[in-house]
């Protein structure tokens, strides 16, 4: 696999370029803070930990938003970031209102998908309720490998003010976190989106985050064929095809929503 890791000075230079961002995006929009879900993963640990870098802790109100399927451990390690960050925080159960949504539409009962959807939009719902009765901004959490296999939810977890983290791959994220001093348990924990009961990304993704970032790396953000790619990383032509298939198909993800050309 291709060795992502920064160097410390890089290490540095991305820590500060990130709180610099933050700080950026919430002058520009004239907000008084910021406002972002917590989930107990190294995503949303690293965004918070920056965004207190940046703006200040006061500056920072955490959301802890659990259902049914979420982890004792994950929703623990939520507000333990809360905590030890030292941000304001609220624990807001999102259940009742995923049973609204299916007793208005009992057809949608049992899909799993579309349930588990409905539950990370329902979250940012919550996000920008919050967000705009306090004049913030909503900070995503998401990072350049799962943005680019379209591994987020549509007006979900992709439904966000910005994502300081948006351009960092899985791998580079971990070591981050740990440059600015995330607990080691929370930095090399399995990451899960916990939209339903026993899910982890690596499993729904089909493959590992270190071979996801390689094949990113070297075939969509780089130069490198599927063959050239399989040869560098020794992986298969499926596996890269597969990754490529994902790409492609999320596109509509990562765009504007279109509508027809003008006749003008």
């Amino acid at each position: 696999m291709i060795d992502l890791r920064f160097s410390e000075a890089e290490l540095e230079q991305r820590r500060e370029h990130i709180t610099g961002f933050i700080r950026e995006q919430i002058d520009a929009a004239g907000s008084e803070g910021a406002v972002l879900g917590l989930s107990g993963g190294i995503d949303s640990t690293l965004t918070a930990t920056l965004a207190v870098e940046a703006i200040g802790a006061e500056n920072v109100h955490g959301l802890v938003l659990p259902a049914t399927v979420s982890s004792e451990g994950n929703m623990s390690d939520a507000e333990r970031v809360a905590q030890d960050l030292e941000i304001g925080y609220d624990v807001i159960e999102i259940e009742p209102l995923i049973d609204s949504l299916l007793a208005a539409y009992p057809e949608a009962e049992g899909d799993r998908e579309a349930v588990g959807n409905a539950r990370a939009r329902l979250r940012a719902v919550l996000n920008y309720l919050v967000a705009n009765h306090e004049q913030r901004l909503v900070l995503g959490t998401g990072n350049r490998s799962e943005a680019a296999v379209g591994y987020f939810t549509k007006y979900g977890d992709g439904a966000v003010d910005c994502h300081p983290v948006g351009n960092l791959y899985k791998a580079q994220v971990r070591q981050l976190a740990r440059h600015v001093g995330v607990p080691e348990e929370l930095a090399a924990k399995t990451a899960t989106a916990e939209l339903w009961a026993d899910q982890t990304d690596e499993d729904e993704l089909g493959i590992g985050y270190d071979t996801l970032d390689s094949i990113l790396v070297a075939h969509i953000d780089g130069p490198l064929s599927v063959a050239a790619t399989c040869r560098l990383l020794e992986v298969d032509d499926a596996t890269v095809e597969r990754v490529r298939g994902m790409y492609e198909r999320s596109e509509h993800k990562r765009t504007v929503p279109p509508a027809p050309p003008s006749l003008e």
